[in-house]
């Protein structure tokens, strides 16, 4: 596997990092941004959770330096933005047209899944994935036939993690495949403070590969495997027995977890709409071929700001062709370490490595290897009953002060005092995140920058979430 990681030369791992999806809120007077509804048999209303790949707000394209670079608007499609209506046959026929071994059965979730992605502000998160599945397919293909699992399985990270590869999930499933810390681990992807091999492109695709057979040993039944990916083999395990042994998926299903209910349904309208997306007037957008790259191995440390300054090349370039390092610093110094560039910075690499590793490298690589210690003892001693005399007096004088100070404001409040809007601040330090709202956007408006912002907020993406807070100062 590590072999592959170190000769293989592509342009595929330039993605993206911000294709997470814009949700359709067009369905009847509930908010079903992160759901899809279904009236069951009873005639009562069931709420299944789309993946919350699909419930992100999506970043505005104008700031993201690979959608800038690489994926254009196709401005020769020429198909209306109406999606057409078809009747249940016609999904179907479709359907059972698929290149597939796996199934892909139809039923009433199933059309809502489909209906759901073809229409409202999902459109565009299929046209977006019909864009950038021209980098990331090949490595997919490559590892499924590798392990001889269906091909179709290329699809699942779009429902995984909307083909981005710092993707990171409320429960902290992180990457195109969204590992768990401990299942990544199991599978040989490192994790530490610098690195995230999750992140990988190649390496967590051969890992996900591998999960996905060992899955498949267990269940014998690929919709049972895609949903034990998403909520664990044990769950499944779980539902069969309260389904009295039942191993047929839509038998479980009411005893799966609310999101895994939703999960193969997905994964099905997922492969509809990426074969039949121009039967629903989906224009792909358009994706420029990038540069070639290639890996050149690194023996000891050195910051992605190194090379950018040294070599010239776009920093944010370097980190979206390495995204599994965490804090923009490559780790030889640990072990052989991979690092890939456009193959025309390969030599200049080589030719400058000296001038790159000694470039501002004590503000860089900061982390001391030797400390001296203050050895001499201080001139005055206290005593230990003193320093906690002084102690607790100290706090009391805090807690009087606090109290008094505040019995002092609520006099001035409830008072005759013609101060107004004391004790109000002139500011607020961080603001609610709008619908519509990006980074660029809430910076604009705050007298900030971008990079401010992610470093104050401790982000690694430019992904923000409707409703959250940010701070701004």
């Amino acid at each position: 596997m590590k072999k592959i990681y170190l000769f293989i030369t592509t342009a595929l791992f330039l993605l993206p990092q911000s294709l997470m999806a814009q949700i359709d809120e067009n369905i009847g007077e509930f908010d079903e941004d992160e759901a899809v509804f279904v009236t069951n048999d009873k005639g009562e209303r069931e709420e299944i959770d789309l993946p919350e790949s699909m419930t992100y707000e999506l970043d505005s394209l104008l700031y993201d330096y690979h959608q800038k670079t690489y994926l254009l608007p196709d401005e020769s499609c020429n198909l209306p933005d109406v999606n057409p209506s078809f009747t249940d046959e016609e999904i179907i026929s479709r359907l059972k047209r698929l290149p597939t071994i796996m199934e892909m059965p139809f039923n009433k979730i199933v059309r809502k899944f489909i209906d759901k992605y073809s229409e409202g502000r999902l459109r565009r998160t299929i046209s977006l994935m019909l864009g950038t599945e021209n980098f990331y397919m090949p490595i997919f293909e490559e590892a499924l036939e590798s392990y001889g699992l269906p091909l179709e399985l290329k699809y699942l990270p779009i429902v995984e993690s909307a083909l981005n590869p710092r993707a990171v999930s409320r429960a902290g499933a992180t990457g195109l495949w969204q590992f768990m810390l401990v299942t990544g681990k199991t599978y040989g992807l490192e994790v530490n403070s610098l690195v995230d091999e999750r992140c990988d492109p190649i390496l967590s695709t051969y890992a996900a590969a591998h999960y996905l057979s060992d899955l498949y040993r267990i269940f014998g039944d690929w919709n049972l495997v895609i949903a034990a990916y998403n909520c664990g083999p044990e769950n499944i395990k779980k539902a069969i027995h309260r389904a009295n042994g039942e191993r047929d998926y839509w038998q479980i299903y009411p005893y799966l977890p609310r999101e895994t209910r939703g999960y193969v349904p997905s994964f099905i309208a997922v492969n509809y709409m990426m074969n039949y997306y121009c039967d629903h007037n989906i224009c792909p957008i358009r994706a420029q071929l990038p540069e070639k790259t290639d890996t050149i191995m690194i023996d000891r440390d050195v910051h992605m700001e190194q090379i950018s300054n040294v070599l010239g090349i776009d920093i944010d370039q370097v980190k979206e062709l390495n995204p599994q390092y965490r804090h923009n610093i490559i780790n030889g110094n640990n072990k052989l370490s991979a690092l890939r560039l456009p193959v025309r910075y390969i030599d200049a690499f080589i030719d400058n490595q000296d001038s790159i590793y000694a470039y501002n490298a004590s503000e860089l690589l900061n982390r001391r290897l030797i400390v001296d210690v203050n050895e001499e003892a201080p001139e005055v001693r206290t005593s230990s009953r003193s320093r906690y005399s002084n102690y607790s007096s100290s706090r009391y004088s805090s807690r009087h002060s606090y109290s008094s100070s505040r019995s002092s404001s609520s006099k001035s409040r409830h008072g005759k005092s013609k101060t107004k809007g004391k004790g109000k601040s002139k500011g607020s330090s961080d603001v609610t995140v709008k619908k519509g709202d990006t980074l660029s956007s809430i910076a604009k408006r705050n007298g900030t920058t971008v990079d401010k912002l992610k470093k104050l907020n401790k982000m690694k993406g430019n992904m923000i979430k409707k409703g959250a807070k940010i701070k701004v100062k």
